[in-house]
């Protein structure tokens, strides 16, 4: 019975960001372009680390974990 649950949950968090994913263009904020992103531009490569991305979608999942953990 757990284990069901657990799936169906699985597979709305899926749908939700396969959602987010799709209308992400018309977001204000959109994920991975933050300010405090770090972008270095060479003259053949870029590199790209989306830090205060990192630290926004840890934030939420934290609160979400801290949210449904306490039942």
């Amino acid at each position: 019975m757990n284990l069901g649950r657990t799936l169906i949950v699985a597979g709305l968090v899926l749908l939700a960001l396969g959602m987010i994913v799709t209308v992400s263009d018309k977001l204000p904020i959109r994920l991975g372009r933050l300010p405090g992103d770090i972008v270095i531009r060479g003259r053949n490569s870029t590199f790209y680390f989306p830090l205060v991305t990192c630290l926004l979608i840890s934030v939420v999942l934290s609160f979400l974990t801290w949210l449904f953990s306490r039942r």
